[in-house]
């Protein structure tokens, strides 16, 4: 992960800045395009082939959603940049599929990235993706680097006029599809404490190097969540404190509301990292306490063998006049005499407590 991260920042080594590189993995082999366009009355979705047919289909009168899939198209993106008057920088952001949650605005329009997140059932692990706004006065652009997000269900409001999308600007808009990828933060997170409570259960009650691996894992998840949030604080803020003529007074309530599930987020994050860092602590102190129960025992059987390792040896030396050396009952007397050693100390041990 890390090798292949060096890698793609390699690509643009000593480059001038604005200069267009993606940097990531090349999920497709053509760009995909899909735009919704509507207004209080009517709703039309289309699935344009070229930009100059998906740009063709935008209607000023109304609000437009372009959604662009597939970030390997550099060419491609540079006339998205210089149709929309998008600065070569934030072209840049938003091919570097590595940046940090940010936001900034600009004379003609608003660009914010943030990560989508959603919890993959079959592995056991967060899917996470970065995903780039453009707001303008009309239109909302996203960038995503694969097919497959977590935005049908704002989709099907909107096709079915639910709630008051269809009759608000491309602000609220723009808030909507920040509010349901934040959504998807709370329900990864549900997942994750599911895992949580079943790792519990099994560090307490049979704790193996199994354990220790999910433990690592989950902590591994929560470290990469917690980076795609915890920068998401200061964006939402900024787009509060700036005050852009985009964002008008009646969606600004909604962005603030943003704010609170981001701080939700983050607070539930740090609650689930103070699980898993107790859960450790148990995991290596029932290891431990394991390992110690074996030595006690261990230790308990090699001391009742000391003396009788001491008789045996005694018995054993090359002397021919020993006490009781050639008495019929000098075996089983001896024998006898070591069960008696090892039975008496095994009644001190456990007067002691020690078994």
């Amino acid at each position: 992960m890390v090798k292949k991260l060096m890698n793609s920042y390699a690509k643009r080594v000593a480059l001038p800045p604005g200069t267009l590189v993606h940097l990531g993995d090349k999920a497709l082999d053509k760009t995909l395009f899909s735009i919704i366009v509507y207004d209080q009355d009517t709703h039309d979705r289309y699935e344009p082939t070229t930009f100059g047919e998906a740009v063709g289909l935008m209607r000023p009168d109304k609000i437009n959603w372009l959604n662009i899939t597939g970030l390997q198209d550099t060419a491609l993106l540079q006339e998205v940049g210089n149709y929309f008057n998008i600065h070569p920088l934030t072209l840049e952001d938003i091919l570097n599929t590595g940046q940090r949650p940010k936001a900034e605005m600009f004379a003609e329009h608003i660009f914010l990235v943030l990560k989508m997140i959603h919890y993959d059932d079959e592995r056991h692990s967060l899917d996470i993706e970065q995903v780039s706004f453009i707001l303008g006065k009309n239109f909302v652009i996203t960038f995503q680097e694969r097919p497959g997000d977590v935005m049908d269900a704002l989709r099907e409001r909107i096709a079915h006029a639910k709630g008051r999308i269809r009759q608000s600007g491309a602000d609220y808009l723009f808030y909507s599809i920040i509010d349901i990828i934040i959504d998807h933060y709370f329900t990864s997170l549900e997942s994750l404490s599911d895992e949580i409570e079943d790792i519990e259960a099994e560090v307490l009650e049979n704790p193996d190097s199994g354990s220790a691996q999910e433990l690592h894992h989950i902590k591994r998840e929560l470290l990469f969540l917690r980076k795609s949030v915890w920068p998401m604080r200061e964006q939402i803020t900024l787009l509060l404190r700036e005050g852009h003529l985009l964002i008008t007074p009646d969606t600004a309530p909604y962005v603030r509301d943003l704010y609170d599930h981001v701080i939700q987020v983050i607070d539930t994050i740090e609650v689930f990292r103070d699980m898993i860092a107790g859960l450790l602590d148990i995991y290596l102190s029932s290891i431990s306490n394991r390992t110690n129960e074996v030595m006690r025992i261990l230790t308990i059987i090699a001391t009742i063998f000391i003396p009788l390792t001491f008789v045996a040896g005694i018995y054993g030396m090359n002397f021919e006049y020993m006490p009781e050396l050639r008495h019929p009952m000098g075996y089983p007397a001896v024998l006898v005499a070591c069960g008696a050693i090892a039975a008496g100390m095994l009644a001190f041990f456990r007067r002691k407590g020690w078994l």
